[in-house]
């Protein structure tokens, strides 16, 4: 058994096929399938599940991937007391809806930069459901996501609540509604709308807000972020949880803005989930330190109490 194949497994783990792996890791992708064939053979288990879609970890793996973590950290710390330069360098796969990326993500990633220089960051933008199944088969190893209050959690995940907030309308800072103290559903259902695609939460509350009539025309898009950008464009209005606007590049450069819902008093959580593992890597839990403080920040900066970190999941 050599470090590589360990380091190999990982990889296609991470990119979610043996093409991808091979590609990051500049081998050809028969010599990456017959190294992790051979520990494999060497282990007596099926590490990997092979699919015409990709290659996933399997039952088994998931299970010894904890011991794979320990070991390649153990190497790193050797390396390192080697004075090896090259050494602790990890990528940290972050699932995300699109949601508090310039309040929480990105001030989070910069202090990671800071205390772990050999580290490296991917932000994957996609939907809750997704985002579960790559924290769960290993393709991630974080994810943010928002709930409703009340909405039941994965029980095989950990999650600890960052942020509590409201729905807000956003708008293009110029619009008429820009001067309104808030912005009332008929209001919304006058203007054309940009929608979030079905599977994201935003998705599930413009329903339950317009009661099934919504406004005439909409335009549905993937996340927060693009959302935002095309209604500082002037597509349209749209509704997403008032963190996820704050402090956001295209407030302050005075393109959008936020009003609050007349009449809604809608609680809307930020959750940080990741996987229940006996051994996380230290650069995953040094991204997870980053985002809870920099959430607790966040909360001093208010004036508001700290949300209580309480993880969720068996």
């Amino acid at each position: 058994m050599r470090i590589e194949q360990l380091e190999y497994l990982t990889a296609v783990i991470q990119h979610g096929s043996l093409r991808r792996a091979s590609e990051r890791l500049h081998l050809s992708q028969p010599a990456l399938s017959e190294a992790v064939s051979k520990l494999e053979r060497e282990l007596g288990v099926t590490l990997l599940d092979r699919r015409r879609s990709g290659a996933r970890i399997s039952r088994r793996g998931r299970d010894l991937i904890p011991n794979v973590v320990e070991v390649l950290e153990a190497v790193d710390r050797l390396r390192q007391a080697a004075g090896d330069q090259a050494a602790g360098h990890r990528v940290v796969r972050v699932g995300t809806v699109s949601t508090a990326t310039s309040t929480l993500l990105v001030p989070a990633v910069r202090e990671l930069r800071r205390t772990h220089p050999g580290s490296e960051v991917e932000v994957v933008n996609t939907q809750q459901v997704q985002i579960d199944d790559g924290l769960r088969d290993g393709t991630l190893d974080l994810g943010l996501v928002n709930l409703l209050a009340g909405d039941d959690r994965p029980t095989d995940l950990t999650g600890t609540t960052l942020a509590q907030g409201r729905p807000v309308a956003v708008l293009p800072a110029g619009h008429a509604l820009a001067s309104a103290d808030a912005v009332t559903i008929d209001d919304l259902r006058a203007e054309p709308f940009v929608a979030m695609r079905a599977g994201y939460l935003m998705h599930r509350f413009a329903h339950r807000l317009f009661e099934d009539r919504m406004p005439s025309f909409s335009t549905t898009t993937d996340g927060a972020e693009l959302g935002k950008i095309m209604v500082a464009q002037g597509l349209g209005l749209t509704v997403l949880p008032d963190y996820s606007v704050i402090d956001d590049p295209l407030v302050r450069a005075g393109l959008i803005t936020h009003r609050p819902l007349a009449a809604d008093r809608t609680v809307v959580l930020l959750e940080l989930r990741q996987r229940i593992e006996r051994h996380t890597p230290e650069h995953v839990r040094a991204l997870c330190a980053a985002l809870v403080e920099r959430a607790a920040a966040l909360h001093r900066a208010a004036g508001t109490a700290p949300l209580p970190v309480a993880s969720q999941g068996a």
